[in-house]
């Protein structure tokens, strides 16, 4: 299974279309965080084309691979032709946070429960060819207070450990408040230890400074 902490999820919203015997199944493919998010996106599709004979879909709300939050709907196709052969897909993808509507248009012909199964997985195939993904990193905050003569050192790890500076503030010391990748954070923390000889000061971001 794919690291919880990090792992590719849809950049943004695609959409293919596949012809299978007259039938259309056009899938739309998009990064759903939620359950919620998911159900939104059958929504949308099912408005967009009332028309249809079926809005099956199936979701991964979590890391790819991942089971805790999964959900699937034949929408009125014999059962297990159309939800299940799409989840199958996507928890094998190997992209996280991922739902799909497969929309059908029926052309006339019967194709059967195999065939069915074929179509609407390979309608999810055809879109994750298709797809752009962006990384999704967990972040941990870090807060701590330094010395200026140690400021400039710190500067210098960050990059290593994929630290972003989100506030500072200037003073007597400079208090610098970060965020890290999570696996990255307890590094993070020894490294700026070493480098300031155990004198730089850390504390959660809800208490003071010193």
């Amino acid at each position: 299974m794919a690291d919880p902490q990090r792992y590719p999820i849809p950049a943004q919203r695609v959409r293919t279309e596949d012809v299978v015997d007259r039938s259309r199944f056009i899938c739309t493919l998009a990064a759903a965080d939620s359950p919620e998010a998911a159900h939104a996106l059958v929504r949308d599709v099912s408005a967009e084309f009332p028309d249809a004979t079926h809005h099956c879909w199936a979701f991964v709300a979590g890391a790819p691979g991942s089971t805790g939050r999964i959900g699937m709907s034949d929408d009125g196709e014999p059962h297990g032709t159309a939800g299940r052969p799409m989840l199958t897909v996507l928890l094998h993808s190997g992209i996280g946070e991922v739902a799909a509507v497969v929309t059908r248009y029926y052309g006339g012909t019967k194709l059967g429960t195999g065939g069915l199964a074929r179509a609407y997985s390979g309608a999810v195939q055809s879109a994750l060819a298709a797809l752009t993904t962006r990384e999704k990193v967990a972040y941990a905050p870090v807060s701590l207070t330094v010395s200026y003569a140690h400021f400039s050192a710190v500067q210098h790890l960050m990059p290593a450990f994929e630290a972003e500076v989100t506030g500072e503030v200037f003073a007597e010391e400079v208090t610098l408040h970060l965020r890290v990748p999570v696996e990255l954070a307890t590094a993070l923390r020894a490294a700026i230890g070493n480098t300031t000889h155990g004198q730089a000061h850390f504390f959660d971001e809800g208490e003071p400074a010193a």
